[in-house]
């Protein structure tokens, strides 16, 4: 499996440890984020993310800001993104679950580093459900 990640000023230690994590179970890393704790606007980390995702450069996204918020709303105006913020393993098990997330956000100053790794965990090893929920997920893009 193939993972893009970005991240704001908020994340590098997540960044560091969620990477650390993917690496010992063999997937490969697309890094878009900074690895300073100096102020950068978290758009220009996430549209990247977005983009491999959108684009089938990779299977799944992880964003990471102190909310998780902000970043989550940036790679939601791309067209087939489905970002779930989480803040716990169950919500990224439904995010998965029940709306084919594609990105995972996470909120840095909300959560623990140990949580986050967990939170990734979960999310790459559920699969989407489908049935009932299928219908619901083609819902979702808005067309006029």
């Amino acid at each position: 499996m193939k993972i893009s990640i970005g991240n704001d000023h908020a994340g590098p230690d997540y960044k560091k440890a969620i990477v650390d994590f993917l690496k010992s179970k063999g997937y490969e890393i697309i890094n878009h984020g900074t690895d300073s704790f100096d102020s950068v606007d978290y758009p220009d980390m996430a549209h990247p993310v977005a983009l491999d995702v959108t684009e089938k450069r990779v299977d799944l996204g992880i964003v990471i800001c102190g909310s998780g918020n902000g970043i989550a709303m940036t790679v939601n105006k791309h067209q087939d993104i489905r970002a779930a913020l989480c803040w716990t393993k169950e919500i990224a098990a439904l995010a998965r679950l029940h709306n084919d997330a594609n990105v995972v956000s996470i909120p840095a100053r909300f959560t623990s580093i140990q949580q986050a790794v967990e939170i990734v965990d979960t999310f790459i090893s559920t699969d989407f459900e489908g049935g009932r929920h299928t219908t619901r997920v083609n819902k979702i893009p808005y067309c006029k």
